[in-house]
């Protein structure tokens, strides 16, 4: 028992490990030399654990999707209305991506899946399946459109936020994130919610990107604050 629970240990450093060089250097450039440093094991210890680079990178892909839909059950398990919880979620992932190396790694490596000889799509799959779900809930409970096409909203809101995390991290290292996680709340809410929405539940659901975006920059520059504020 004790020496499984030893592998299981090392098992889950070399992850770790692998998604640092994989997070800075990328599927392409990364070495098994590099993996093997960042690491901190041996070639024979790697290869004991994954047959291959391939194999390793798919173990963070897995890892990385497991933590990100936990987090995303938590809202979905949640009794708060589908639309804020859809947008809270959006914030929490984006405080993974830049806070946490696995994630970071696993979201950059599935964006590189024509590397890889299976394919990488439950990660996506899942997601839109989640936002989609959250918009449904909106619909029932009268926040967004009877109208909406739920399907559509949700294969955009998805790619949506990979896009402003993608192009976050090429501009400025995901540093302005938070700020663009709000700016595409803002220009989606005017085509999400319904006409007959009360005038202070509109103005509450407009305002929740940018109390969002303030709790996470506070929270991050004081590193004291919540790890999902208002989750």
């Amino acid at each position: 028992m004790a020496q499984q629970q030893r592998a299981i240990g090392t098992r889950a450093a070399i992850i770790r490990g692998a998604a640092q060089a994989f997070r800075e250097h990328g599927y392409g450039s990364t070495t098994l030399a590099g993996l093997e440093a960042a690491a901190g094991v041996t070639k024979g210890a790697l290869y004991f654990h994954f047959a291959s680079k391939e194999a390793l990178a798919l173990a963070v892909i897995e890892t990385q999707h497991e933590s990100s839909i936990a987090l995303g059950a938590e809202y979905l398990g949640s009794t708060r209305p589908g639309l804020d919880a859809a947008i809270r979620m959006t914030f929490a992932m984006a405080k993974t991506l830049r806070d946490d190396p696995v994630v970071s790694a696993g979201i950059r490596l599935t964006l590189e899946a024509s590397n890889f000889s299976v394919p990488v799509a439950a990660p996506y799959i899942d997601w839109i399946d989640m936002c989609g779900r959250l918009l449904r809930r909106a619909i029932d409970e009268g926040d967004a459109a009877a109208e909406l096409n739920v399907e559509a909203a949700a294969h955009f809101i998805s790619p949506a936020f990979t896009g402003v995390q993608t192009v976050s991290e090429v501009l400025t290292g995901r540093d302005d994130l938070y700020q663009r996680v709000e700016e595409m709340w803002t220009l989606l809410l005017p085509g999400l919610l319904s006409a007959a929405l009360p005038a202070e539940r509109r103005a509450n659901l407009a305002a929740l990107p940018a109390l969002l975006r303030h709790d996470y920059d506070v929270a991050g520059r004081t590193r004291t604050g919540p790890a999902a504020p208002g989750a």
